[in-house]
């Protein structure tokens, strides 16, 4: 969320981050008109409730010293029906207010590229090479289910369409690539492993910037204001929700196991064959809070965390800076990591990193007191996926398969499959 004083005072700014993200500045122009007349009914309000007070005194004189008060009760009478309708406006507008900070996307920084789509994302850097194979490469939807991985129809059956169940080495795989990248991210880059509850209600949603503006995304429990998790992010971030954090204890790292769900009901008809976009999925999440003269620094080791997933995986892929046409709502600055894909003839994208600045944690009210005495500040969030387990699973099927439909495994794997070499093609 925006300050909004900022806001107030640099609308100029906040309309020029709107025109770099290609979106309309009506509820800017809404929120500077409720917050002017805000303004204008508390200045009213306040002087009717020291008018009030200074006659309530003369009233109290006036009684005391025998004096008729009667023209001066009426008027307050008066006074206090007006205070009364002033104050349910000033209400109203407080929470229009709210709704329409709620709903401005943060600044994006200056170093992000203008665009309007994907196609305006900056390639930053590639690592390894797209296998040239000598077969016809087959697409992971073939692969899985001809190994006996995993299946859609039955989930098709209890659930509905993309919705996968996992069987025999399909299951262990998955177990096996979670366990390894919880290993590697808390053995290695520092990492401490949370567990955190998959439900979580609406005000941690509006914390992590998913609710308002989203909530058609979201999976809403019925009957409650309990939201299945879209991401780890979500519960990980609100562990410090109206907290003021110990400056040593800053920056703190987590990880973070969790499905995730998403209706994804702006994406129709978008990679919706196979593991890539589901309704339910397994992810990694990496999660930061520090200080925000430390953000931008540890933006680029959170990057660098998830990619050490793939390097170990030996999955070629690239860095891509992502336009403020195509950057999450919440973001500052977007990197997102795209794994090769044979079955696509190009990069897909595998884990997205984000440095949201001071947004969430205004939203969410984390702070931490930069010295002793020192007014709070508010910390800078980053998030990114280390890495969506469903997506790995579909990038080592297509890039290491043979030409007998078999797969090999990957030496970093081996371990968390009992040293398995190699997933047997059908017989």
């Amino acid at each position: 969320m925006l300050d909004l004083k900022f806001v107030r005072q640099h609308p100029d700014v906040v309309r020029e981050a709107l025109r770099r993200r290609r979106l309309d500045d009506g509820d800017l122009d809404a929120l500077l008109a409720a917050d002017q007349e805000w303004r204008r009914h508390l200045h009213r309000l306040e002087e009717l409730r020291a008018r009030r007070n200074e006659t309530s005194e003369e009233i109290g004189r006036r009684r005391r010293a025998g004096e008729d008060a009667s023209a001066l009760i009426e008027e307050m009478r008066r006074v206090g029906e007006e205070i009364k309708g002033l104050e349910e406006k000033v209400r109203q507008l407080e929470a229009s207010i709210q709704d329409r900070l709620l709903r401005l996307p943060m600044i994006p920084d200056p170093d992000v590229p203008d665009g309007d789509d994907d196609r305006d994302n900056v390639e930053v850097r590639r690592w390894g090479e797209p296998r040239a194979f000598d077969f016809e490469p087959r697409a992971h939807w073939d692969l899985g289910p001809a190994l006996g991985l995993f299946e859609f129809e039955r989930a098709a059956k209890i659930t509905g369409a993309r919705f996968t169940v996992f069987h025999d080495l399909g299951a262990r795989l998955v177990r096996a690539l979670i366990t390894f990248m919880l290993d590697l991210h808390t053995r290695e880059h520092g990492y401490r492993e949370v567990l955190p509850p998959f439900l979580v209600h609406r005000s941690s949603m509006v914390g992590t910037g998913q609710l308002p503006k989203f909530e058609e995304d979201a999976f809403r429990v019925a009957d409650s204001d309990f939201f299945l998790v879209p991401t780890a992010e979500v519960p990980v971030t609100n562990l410090y929700r109206d907290e003021i954090l110990d400056p040593d204890a800053l920056p703190i790292y987590h990880v973070a196991y969790t499905p995730c769900f998403r209706a994804e009901a702006g994406a129709a008809g978008r990679d919706t064959r196979g593991l890539i976009r589901q309704h339910q999925f397994d992810k990694v999440e990496l999660v930061k809070f520090v200080r925000p003269d430390q953000s931008a620094e540890e933006h680029e080791r959170l990057v660098a965390d998830a990619e050490e997933v793939l390097r170990r995986l030996e999955l070629p892929y690239r860095v891509v800076l992502i336009c403020t046409g195509d950057m999450g709502f919440a973001q500052a600055k977007q990197y997102d990591i795209e794994v090769w894909m044979p079955s696509y003839g190009r990069y897909v994208e595998i884990s997205s990193c984000s440095n949201y600045r001071d947004y969430q944690a205004r939203r969410a009210n984390i702070r931490f007191r930069p010295a002793p005495g020192a007014r709070p500040e508010f910390v800078h969030t980053l998030n990114g996926s280390g890495l969506a387990v469903g997506r790995t699973v579909a990038a080592l099927l297509e890039n290491f398969q043979r030409a007998d439909g078999s797969v090999d495994v990957p030496a970093a794997l081996r371990p968390y499959l009992g040293g398995l070499e190699r997933i047997p093609a059908a017989g």
